[in-house]
């Protein structure tokens, strides 16, 4: 969490600044940096914040480049509890230049106050009277993503380690997720580093003993976009969306399944929330797989109204692990979740529900024997 000084400087005064626009004139904020003895794990700064009538309260900042929920739960969770011992009236504020949703929540757990410069701010002090909440930012800016060389949960080599992770409970070592999903170890290593300062996941040494598989889903589906990274491409289903799910219904079970449901319709199986919506097609990810999925199932390329999304699945493990549900060959449930918490309009409710399904329903999908990951062909 350690700043440059000119860094750290820029940190608070920006910071000062965006508290004494957002409390106007009337009130004084100010900044007093300090100088902690070496070796001395004190705060970077103390900022004080004085009302009209002279009534002022102090709080201790500490300016970090970068917050996670684990320094949430773990440094600055300690630090705060020692700063109240100190002084009941006295609060800890953290100043960086993002911090993230799953961040911001461990922080306000823990009473702790914060802002960062894209306007995520939470200061609640009880004498004189402040409180303030406002929300910026929800992913990182591109330069903030550039001051950590820790994979993100972003691309498909992600996705592919974060179904293993999700559909098969621990413990496990990296190098054991490494060969099952295919990705070198290294890669491996640097994501469970990056899942752990998340608290997605927890470590014994160099063993996954606990997954936060919910956590973990949402973390990965807010960093993509359905639509974007799959290419979809919209089609006109001329005798409806009933005659192609009936046509896939009509297809042998065991056949090979080149076409698997998400989405909407496939979410509808186990977590019934609407109806209607466009019926989502993974197929595999060249423009003549489009073509031919289209033609098969008697689809028209359309440039807006479509009924019929084919999606280009940009990973084999897309096709990993689907269910058989209704007649239909559908993605499997982790798949499912991630599509529908991505994609657009009402689908990432319909993804909660989802969850909601799978939290329930946990043992008759999460694959426990280690044994079978290839046996059942997990990957």
């Amino acid at each position: 969490m350690s700043v440059h000084a000119s860094t750290e400087q820029s940190l608070l005064e920006q910071g000062r600044s965006t508290l004494q626009d957002l409390l106007g004139r009337d009130w004084e904020v100010t900044v007093r940096p300090e100088h902690p003895e070496d070796g001395d794990d004190g705060a970077d700064a103390t900022l004080q914040i004085k009302s009209g009538d002279g009534v002022y309260v102090e709080m201790l900042v500490e300016v970090a480049s970068r917050v996670t929920p684990k320094d949430a739960a773990g440094a600055l969770t300690s630090k705060a509890h020692l700063v109240r011992r100190v002084s009941r009236y006295t609060r800890l504020l953290v100043v960086s230049p993002w911090i993230s949703p799953m961040t911001q929540e461990a922080l306000r757990r823990s009473g702790i106050d914060y802002l960062d410069l894209t306007g995520n701010i939470s200061l609640r002090v009880s004498r004189p009277a402040i409180v303030i909440h406002t929300q910026g930012a929800d992913r990182a800016p591109a330069s903030h993503r550039a001051l950590s060389n820790k994979p993100l949960l972003t691309g498909a080599k992600a996705g592919r380690l974060v179904r293993l992770l999700a559909d098969v409970p621990p413990p496990y070592r990296a190098t054991e997720l490494a060969k099952n999903a295919k990705l070198s170890l290294g890669y491996v290593s640097r994501l469970l580093d990056t899942l752990e300062d998340l608290l997605l996941i927890q470590r014994d040494g160099k063993v996954v003993v606990s997954v936060d598989w919910q956590q973990l889903l949402r973390a990965r589906a807010a960093q993509t976009d359905l639509i974007r990274t799959t290419e979809a491409s919209g089609m006109l289903a001329p005798n409806g969306v009933a005659s192609v799910l009936q046509q896939l219904k009509d297809s042998p079970p065991g056949c090979n399944r080149e076409v698997l449901v998400t989405g909407s319709y496939a979410a509808r199986a186990v977590a019934p929330v609407s109806v209607g919506g466009q019926l989502m097609l993974y197929v595999q990810d060249s423009p003549e797989d489009v073509e031919l999925a289209a033609r098969e199932l008697g689809l028209l390329p359309v440039p807006e109204g479509a009924d019929v999304l084919l999606l280009r699945a940009k990973d084999l493990s897309v096709w990993q692990r689907p269910v058989y549900m209704e007649g239909i060959w559908q993605v499997g449930f982790t798949q499912l979740a991630l599509d529908c918490l991505s994609g657009p309009g009402r689908m990432p409710a319909e993804g909660e529900k989802v969850l909601e399904y799978l939290a329930t329903h946990e043992r008759l999908w999460r694959k426990g024997d280690h044994s079978l990951l290839h046996e059942q062909g997990l990957f």
